[in-house]
């Protein structure tokens, strides 16, 4: 095996193993794949060194001294919570199991094992340090934070997205609104041979068949009324890359064909042609409609279906993942605090309310709730009470009337302004985003904007 040297872009590693030879042949398989590796005979040198320097991940063996992996496991989640911590025995059992997966173990391995077993559970660890550990950043779109959580249903995702990144397969991806699915097709972009091309999302539930169908395929001039150009698809645009069918399951029952079609032939021909051409793009769709069942309903083409089940993955919901909440809310305050400028935190019983939550609009809506409480919350914790109060603010199930009296319409009116005044300017004007964060349809914000008076827009 030809050593490479330690990439300073990959994490470092930390080996925990009493066994100096079996050490050593990890150490060595390691710093082959490039990361920079350490090694500690005991449970004491590991909770020094842990001390000491941050390590993203720790493989560390189960029995070791007078303490275990399992306490090297603890050690490392308390100091650094984001640290993936891999777990190998050769005494495996129901008790440890268990006990290393409520400790937020990222893997378990059972010896023997391959050696590239050992490989790909510590890459699969490495693109979650690469997608929790990153810094929020003020490009792009606000609305995709990378994807947070150690939890046993995220360690899943994780070990898809590096299984499937590497190949061009059609990939499908299917959960409840905001779970992250478009967060999840980014990464399998990103971490795939086409990162250097584009990423393009398709909306497909927000367009006709007709308008679908010149937005993808593209239009040659005069191929309909109002096309006074020679217009290039999407499809063709993101050539080399990925293309990313959003809420496939909206797409008109008619134009599935099309799409069909094209999966199977690689080929587009823009409206008015007469000729085809080949594009070279990867697919990857999702949606939060069950497909299986809109199949059974015939609104979704059975063959287009099977098309698409090449490789697939279900993300799970936050309430189903509730240890990954506290990260959450930690990785999201941070972002906010750095592109707000304003540092708030919540109680422990503001944390409680969260974590009794249902969450039915998910991660996004989590994100939400936190984005307008440190824009609108007046001081730097925020109670349980004022917790429920932004829930009820975004979800309607939730609104009750206030036990205090009502403050008159004038102060009320006053107060609303106020807050669209501070949700806009923490927005920079963006209307859609502040309309998400007050709770409100765009059209509704824009009636009040309307009714404002003009120095105090």
């Amino acid at each position: 095996m030809t050593k490479e040297a330690a990439s300073p872009e990959k994490p470092a590693v930390l080996i925990v193993e009493d066994d100096a030879a079996f050490a050593t042949t990890l150490l060595t398989l390691l710093e082959a794949e490039g990361y920079p590796v350490e090694a500690a005979h005991s449970s004491a040198e590991a909770l020094e060194r842990l001390a000491n320097q941050r390590f993203p991940i720790v493989v560390s063996d189960i029995y070791l001294d007078e303490r275990t992996g399992l306490d090297v496991l603890r050690r490392a989640r308390a100091l650094e919570p984001r640290s993936a911590v891999i777990l190998i025995t050769g005494k495996g059992s129901l008790d440890t199991v268990l006990e290393a997966t409520r400790a937020g173990a990222f893997d378990y391995l059972a010896k023997p094992f391959p050696l590239e077993r050992l490989a790909e559970a510590v890459r699969n660890a490495a693109i979650a340090w690469e997608h929790t550990a990153a810094p929020a950043s003020d490009e792009g779109n606000s609305q995709l934070p990378p994807l947070v959580g150690n939890s046993t249903a995220m360690v899943e995702v994780y070990k898809f997205i590096s299984r499937v990144a590497g190949a061009d397969s059609t990939v499908l991806l299917q959960g409840e609104t905001g779970t992250g699915k478009e967060q999840v097709a980014q990464m399998i972009h990103q971490s795939g041979a086409r990162r250097a091309q584009r990423f393009v999302v398709v909306d497909c539930g927000a367009m006709s068949a007709t308008l679908l169908e010149a937005e993808l395929f593209g239009a040659l001039r005069g191929a309909y009324t109002g096309a006074e150009r020679d217009r290039t698809g999407l499809l063709e645009s993101a050539d080399g890359g990925t293309v990313f069918f959003d809420e496939i399951g909206e797409m008109d029952l008619a134009f599935q064909q099309r799409l069909l079609r094209f999966l199977q032939e690689r080929e587009i021909r823009p409206l008015g042609s007469s000729t085809s051409r080949k594009v070279d793009v990867r697919v990857v769709a999702a949606s939060n409609r069950d497909l299986r069942q809109l199949v059974s309903e015939k609104k979704f083409r059975e063959d287009l279906w099977y098309r698409l089940q090449v490789t697939s993955l279900t993300l799970a919901p936050l309430r189903e993942r509730k240890e990954d909440l506290p990260l959450l809310v930690e990785h999201f305050l941070e972002m906010f605090r750095q592109r707000l400028g304003r540092s708030v935190r919540l109680s422990a019983s503001a944390v409680n309310v969260a974590l009794d939550y249902a969450w039915p609009g998910n991660v996004r809506q989590l994100q939400n709730v936190l984005e307008r409480l440190v824009i609108l919350h007046p001081g730097p914790l925020v109670t349980e009470e004022a917790f429920r109060e932004a829930l009820a603010a975004l979800d309607p199930d939730l609104k009750r009337p206030s036990a205090h009296s009502s403050p008159s319409p004038d102060t009320l009116s006053e107060m609303e302004q106020d807050h669209i005044q501070r949700v806009l300017e923490a927005t920079h004007g963006n209307k859609t985003r502040a309309a998400e964060i007050l709770g409100i349809e765009r059209k509704t914000l824009y009636r009040k904007l309307e009714r404002m008076p003009r120095e105090s827009v």
